[in-house]
C-alpha cells in the first residue's frame, strides 16, 4: 500500500493527469495535446477548479435538511444556506494503489451515515476512466457524480430532451420542463446525442452511466459539466438511490479525446 501522497501524476503519449488526494482527491492538471482542459486555479475555492467526485450527495441540499425513513437530517452547511457537493471533495484520501497510468484511493463518508468512498483513475492513449464507489455502513440514502471545471471550449454541443426546474431559490424542484435557454444552472436529461467540447487541438467527449447532467456556465472563462446519479436535492425530491448495509453505488465517467479536424 502506497501511503497518502501531496500528488500523484499519470502520464500517456498525449495527455498528463495529476490527481490530489489531500484536495478531495480530485484531478488538476488535464493537459491534453499540450491543451490544458480544466482550471487549476484555487483561489475561487475548492468548488471551482479541477474535476471534483461529489458523494454522498451532488449538488444543493435544501437547507441541509432532509428527512429518511421518517427521521429527520442536518447536514453541514457550506454553501449557506445550502450543503453542497457532498463531504468528499476537500476530504483528504488515502491512496491504495498508484502506477504510472492509474491510481485508487479511498475516503470515509462524514456524515450521519458513515460508509466510504474510493475512486480509480486510468489514463490511456485515447482517454481518461473514472470509477466513483460509494459503500454503505448502514442503510442510507446516496447520490454520486464528478464536476469537472473546464476551460471554456470553443464550441460545446449540449443538447438535452429535458431539464428539472429551478424555484425563485435557485432549488431543482420536480418539475421537468423543455431545456432553457443559457445562461445555464441546471439539471438535465436524455442527452439527444454525443455530449461533445471542442478547440482548437481536440475534440473531447464525455461519456458516463449517470443520467443526470448538471450544466453550469455562469462564468465566461469556465464550463462545468456534470454527470450525476440523481439529481440535485434527490433526498427530498426524489432520485437518490437507497443503499442497504453492504450494498454499493458505482458510476463511471469517460474523458475520451481525439485530434480536432481542421475542416469540422
Amino acid at each position: 500500500m502506497i501511503s497518502t501522497a501531496a500528488m500523484i501524476e499519470l502520464e500517456s503519449a498525449d495527455a498528463y493527469v495529476t490527481v490530489h488526494p489531500e484536495q478531495g482527491a480530485r484531478i488538476g492538471d488535464l493537459p491534453v495535446f499540450g491543451r490544458p482542459l480544466l482550471h487549476t486555479d484555487t483561489g475561487r475555492g475548492p468548488t471551482l477548479w479541477g474535476c471534483f467526485p461529489m458523494a454522498p450527495w451532488a449538488g444543493r441540499v435544501r437547507d441541509g435538511q432532509f428527512a429518511f425513513d421518517d427521521r429527520q437530517y442536518q447536514l453541514q452547511c457550506n454553501l449557506a444556506p445550502h450543503a453542497i457537493h457532498g463531504t468528499t471533495f476537500d476530504a483528504s484520501w488515502e491512496v491504495l494503489d498508484a502506477g504510472r497510468a492509474y491510481c485508487a484511493l479511498q475516503t470515509p463518508l462524514n456524515w450521519p451515515f458513515g460508509g466510504m468512498a474510493h475512486q480509480h483513475f486510468h489514463l490511456h492513449d485515447a482517454g481518461l476512466t473514472c470509477v466513483l464507489t460509494v459503500y454503505a455502513r448502514e442503510l442510507m440514502p446516496a447520490v454520486i457524480g464528478w464536476h469537472p471545471c473546464f476551460h471554456t471550449p470553443d464550441r460545446a454541443d449540449l443538447q438535452f430532451g429535458r431539464m428539472y426546474r429551478r424555484d425563485e431559490f435557485g432549488i431543482t424542484v420536480p418539475d421537468l420542463t423543455e431545456p432553457a435557454p443559457h445562461p445555464w444552472d441546471d439539471c438535465f436529461l436524455d442527452p439527444q446525442r454525443p455530449l461533445r467540447l471542442e478547440w482548437p487541438e481536440l475534440t473531447l467527449e464525455l461519456t458516463s452511466d449517470c443520467d443526470h447532467w448538471v450544466v453550469f456556465d455562469g462564468f465566461t472563462d469556465m464550463l462545468c459539466v456534470e454527470p450525476q446519479s440523481g439529481p440535485p436535492d434527490a433526498f427530498t425530491i426524489g432520485g437518490a438511490t437507497r443503499l442497504a448495509p453492504g450494498d454499493m453505488l458505482q458510476r463511471h465517467l469517460a474523458f475520451q479525446w481525439r485530434p480536432r479536424n481542421p475542416q469540422e
